[in-house]
């Protein structure tokens, strides 16, 4: 999505970018969404339901204008005698019809466009409407740009999330999709055109090229889109038969030869994506790529505009056209279900391509971006959606967000995970729609049958992370004691249930990861272990979010390792070389047959003269039950 303004924190971006948190994404995804700041949903455009829109636009990348007739095919949802567009009261409107038949209309200054109309239209009925429209669209929000490249024009438009206002009519709330739209692109012939959907046709008339693009998919109108320049094309092909499709990659001719490298990485995230999720949502039409002039992207549907090529932004945008493109937000309260779904997606890739380790470093540095601030929550408040820089959070909307994910596929598996990342996609109800995080949370639960309701609270709709004290004791007999207990970075969470991993490693590189549910402080858990326990380690796998994490090892399991014999082997004596701190209760020396042979007073000097060549355990427990065992031989 678009651009941020993070002005206090661009000194503290660069150290994070350095541990792979692409700030440019969620910097790129805010920009123009500073309208947010003068926009507020618009109730007057409740009362009809968008069927098909024909936006048939003429434009020019050297000039900043726009001339266009939008017709909208519309059903009253209620008895209606006037209807209402969003649009920039910067631009001017000439005509509006319905047929043949001129209608009344006024644009007012809170950017509306209102249509009266002659009588009542009565609810259920299709209905049409056109407006005949042109102007400079308003410049401050970067909805509307034009610039050059290599010293040639280029045109784009950006809309998200109330942008479109900007330079088209329009209805641009989260609450009606539009069902379909046929563009057409009025431009000079020198020019490429670019937009949604499959190109029908190009016709050229004199010094005019007219490019038609047909998209049949349920469309949110901030994600309409069109680019001009003198593009060079190059394709792909994408899929499976009978679900093959095109890509289709629009590139700035001096960038070609690179950035045709470069899109190669995009088949094989698309079949990642494919085989985690489903088919390409819009496989009948096409996927592709048109290069624009800021530094992240956008993922207009069918066509993410990029201003890099990077791995991890190919990956983000085309990770939206399923999570923000298919299914969409509902509000911008859960905008985390476009951004942390994207933002995972994009993790995994690394996970796929990069192996565990690479994996574990990346989440590591989201969590420690993520805890670099005591508070804040993945779902918005009301009065946050105010802020741009609120919901465009790299820290909350993207990176928490992402992290929430990966703790949810944490606790419930990657199998039951995957089925019901499914299921959100192909519900009914939500498909080529809107959804909300209540909705996702009733898709994971009847998944896989587990109460989420805990999880939610204190992950997504409350503040903060975990900082937890692990003590662990090796007792011996195969077996360690580990005590959990934890404290909260904000009071909005009183206890982060969790299933918790700790990692139990031996003396000789042994490592033995145990889970454990925590669920109250002071809890204690005995655990198998294969090895005497000579360190710990707190969610290897950083699959939690939390900082300032303390580990406490047993002393008498330690100190017990650090026990030396000496001589081994040994005729006469033997003495045991104990360290301070360490209290031995019983010594005991059993044969190589586990019968016990001796039990010595005095670990100084230990006689073993009474036996018998051959091999002996000496067993030591210390006077907290701790024990380890020492083999040695007399000779």
């Amino acid at each position: 999505m678009k651009k941020l303004l993070f002005c206090a924190l661009i000194s503290t971006f660069g150290a994070w970018a350095q541990h792979g948190i692409d700030f440019e994404i969620s910097n790129a995804e805010a920009r123009a969404a500073q309208s947010l700041l003068s926009f507020q949903a618009n109730s007057n455009t409740t009362n009809y339901d968008v069927k098909h829109q024909t936006l048939n636009f003429t434009v020019d990348p050297a000039q900043y204008f726009i001339s266009g007739v939008v017709t909208t095919d519309f059903i009253p949802t209620t008895t209606l005698t006037q209807m209402t567009f969003d649009l920039s009261n910067q631009l001017t409107v000439s005509q509006v019809t319905s047929g043949n038949v001129s209608l009344n209309f006024t644009q007012n200054f809170n950017d509306e466009l209102v249509i009266t109309f002659p009588t009542a239209l009565p609810a259920g009925v299709l209905n049409s409407v056109t407006v005949t429209y042109s102007g400079q669209p308003a410049t401050g929000e970067e909805a509307f740009t034009i610039d050059t490249h290599n010293g040639v024009p280029v045109l784009w438009t950006l809309s998200q999330p109330y942008g479109a206002r900007d330079w088209w009519p329009c209805k641009q709330d989260l609450n009606d999709k539009i069902d379909s739209i046929d563009i057409y692109l009025n431009t000079p012939s020198q020019y490429v055109a670019v937009a949604n959907g499959l190109q029908e046709s190009v016709v050229v008339t004199g010094n005019t090229k007219t490019t038609h693009f047909s998209h049949n998919y349920p469309i949110p109108a901030y994600l309409i889109a069109i680019a001009v320049t003198n593009y060079s094309i190059f394709n792909q092909t994408a899929g499976t038969p009978p679900n093959d499709f095109p890509i289709v990659n629009y590139v700035y001719p001096e960038n070609l030869s690179t950035t045709q490298q470069q899109l190669a990485l995009t088949l094989p995230i698309m079949s990642m994506f494919e085989d985690l999720f489903q088919t390409y949502p819009y496989h009948t039409e096409k996927y592709g790529h048109a290069q624009f002039g800021w530094s992240g992207g956008m993922e207009h549907t069918t066509v993410s505009f990029m201003g890099n090529f990077s791995r991890g932004l190919i990956a983000h945008e085309l990770a939206h056209q399923w999570f923000g493109n298919k299914v969409t937000c509902g509000s911008w309260q859960d905008i985390w279900l476009n951004e942390g779904f994207a933002t995972y997606l994009s993790a995994m890739v690394i996970e796929a391509f990069d192996g565990d380790a690479a994996f574990v470093e990346h989440k590591t540095a989201l969590t420690n971006w993520i805890t670099s601030v005591a508070g804040g929550a993945v779902y918005l408040t009301p009065s946050e959606t105010n802020s741009v820089n609120r919901i465009f959070s790299n820290r909350l909307s993207y990176s928490k967000g992402a992290m929430v994910l990966h703790m949810l596929r944490y606790k419930l598996g990657d199998s039951v995970f995957i089925q019901a990342l499914r299921n959100f996609l192909n519900d009914p109800a939500l498909a080529f729609n809107y959804a909300v995080t209540s909705q996702f949370q009733d898709i994971c639960e009847a998944t896989s049958g587990t109460d989420l309701q805990e999880l939610f609270n204190d992950w997504i709709y409350n503040q903060g992370y975990p900082s937890y004290s692990v003590a662990v004791t090796y007792l011996g007999n195969n077996q360690a004691k580990i005590v959990l207990n934890q404290t909260q970075s904000h009071p909005s969470v009183s206890f982060f249930e969790m299933p918790v991993e700790i990692g139990l490693f031996s003396s000789t590189g042994e490592q033995q990861i145990v889970r454990v549910e925590h669920t109250s402080n002071g809890q204690e858990f005995i655990v198998p272990v294969d090895f005497p326990v000579v360190d710990v380690s707190f969610d290897p796998n950083r699959n939690i979010i939390s900082r300032n994490n303390a580990i406490t090892l047993g002393t008498d399991s330690f100190l017990l390792n650090q026990v030396a014999l000496a001589p081994n082997p040994a005729s006469d004596f033997m003495s045991v070389s104990i360290p301070e701190g360490l209290q031995i209760d019983e010594m005991s020396i059993y044969d190589i047959q586990g019968r016990l042979v001796a039990n010595p007073q005095n670990a100084a000097r230990i006689d073993v003269q009474a036996l018998a060549y051959g091999t002996y355990v000496l067993k030591l427990r210390s006077n907290s039950g701790s024990t380890a065992s020492f083999q040695f031989i007399k000779n």
